[in-house]
């Protein structure tokens, strides 16, 4: 199955997981790849959903369902590897060689196999072996207490900065940088992509900042993590929210017209040590109206001040929708594909495979003979 797109013709197989492991393999489906996901034996039924198609992340993918633990389990695996140009898995170091599918196993059949690996703390350090969380990685990585406000306990951004941003999508770039590097190697590479790096590759800014000596270690206290007045959330009067992102001083003045203060009344705007007082002027004019009067009133003056949305709203914003941001697939709204491209067609997105739908077809597509399949099946390695 070739689906379009940037990555259309290339195949991988994802060895089923949570989280980041799942979203860079849907990141490559999305840009055209043919991913296989070889799901748990076990959690596959017969004739439909197991009610797992709710799952974004594994959209546009197929599923086969494989007893890893059973004998020949580990072979259908192998086999496959040699039709496919990545194998991505999210497994603790060790288990993927373990159940005879690591790197050397794989790729002593295919030396052109990109063996992608996800984890949070890498596949060595003295915490390799340790079990983890998006909030652990990046804890240790230094994020967790950058963010949060002045006074205050540090705030999980949700699990976007560990799990997806640090770990999904540096694996996704990961494989396509060894496929690139591939055609003109012509050799495969093991990927090694931690959570733990990753999210501390994302805070590469800030660190610039702090040897520039103009970032403190004192959360809320800094440009960009609501310590300055311009860069904030403020409560308007109807019990919604809007952002602001005046940094530059032409956005700067521009938001003050908006606001109706006269610069001339206010300190100057990087005196860092009137960013609380100005800070609650600010919030006393922004109560004094609605959410969308303060938008509307913005619009077009470079104020840098939007509205803060929910997911609902978000999905139904004019811009969003002009540039189809979000895509609504078998009644379910998600966000699209993405980045765009000029020339290659990005597919829609697939629906939400469940274990073991489309599996019989993938393997038809990737070569595998309808005896082999009858004999996984027999030893019952394959469901």
């Amino acid at each position: 199955m070739i689906r379009g797109g940037p990555l259309g013709g290339i195949r991988v197989i994802e060895l089923a997981g949570i989280g980041p492991c799942p979203f860079a393999a849907m990141l490559l489906a999305d840009l055209g790849a043919d991913v296989l996901r070889v799901d748990r034996a076990s959690s596959v039924v017969g004739g439909g959903s197991d009610g797992s198609s709710w799952d974004l992340l594994n959209r546009g993918k197929r599923s086969i369902g494989v007893d890893l633990k059973s004998p020949v389990g580990a072979e259908v695996v192998l086999d496959l590897a040699t039709r496919a140009d990545v194998l991505v898995e999210g497994f603790r170091p060790g288990v993927a060689e373990r159940l005879g599918v690591g790197p050397d196993a794989c790729r002593s059949r295919n030396p052109a196999l990109v063996y992608g690996r996800m984890t949070g703390w890498g596949q060595e350090g003295p915490l390799a072996g340790e079990v983890g969380h998006d909030i652990d990685y990046i804890a240790l990585a230094g994020v967790l207490g950058q963010i949060g406000r002045e006074g205050e306990r540090p705030l999980p951004p949700i699990n976007l900065v560990g799990d997806f941003g640090g770990g999904g999508m540096l694996l996704a770039f990961g494989v396509v940088c060894a496929l690139f590097e591939r055609s003109q190697s012509g050799q495969g590479q093991v990927v090694d992509a931690a959570m733990v790096d990753g999210a501390a590759l994302l805070s590469t800014m800030v660190w610039s900042f702090r040897s520039l000596g103009v970032w403190s270690d004192e959360r809320g206290t800094n440009l960009l993590d609501t310590g300055a007045p311009f860069y904030e959330v403020y409560e308007t009067a109807d019990g919604g929210h809007v952002a602001l992102g005046a940094i530059e001083p032409q956005f700067y003045a521009a938001l003050l017209d908006v606001l109706r203060l006269d610069s001339a009344d206010l300190p100057p705007q990087m005196d860092r040590g009137s960013w609380p007082a100005v800070k609650e002027r600010f919030a006393e004019v922004i109560r004094t109206k609605g959410r969308d009067e303060w938008v509307q009133r913005a619009e077009g003056t470079e104020a840098c001040l939007a509205p803060v949305l929910s997911m609902v709203e978000a999905s139904a914003h004019p811009h969003n929708v002009a540039r189809s941001t979000f895509v609504e697939l078998d009644g379910r709204v998600q966000p699209a594909a993405a980045p765009r491209f000029d020339r290659s067609l990005v597919p829609e997105p697939g629906l939400p495979c469940w274990p073991g739908q489309g599996g019989d077809e993938a393997l038809a597509d990737w070569g595998v003979t309808e005896e082999a399949v009858r004999t996984w099946r027999a030893t019952g390695s394959l469901a």
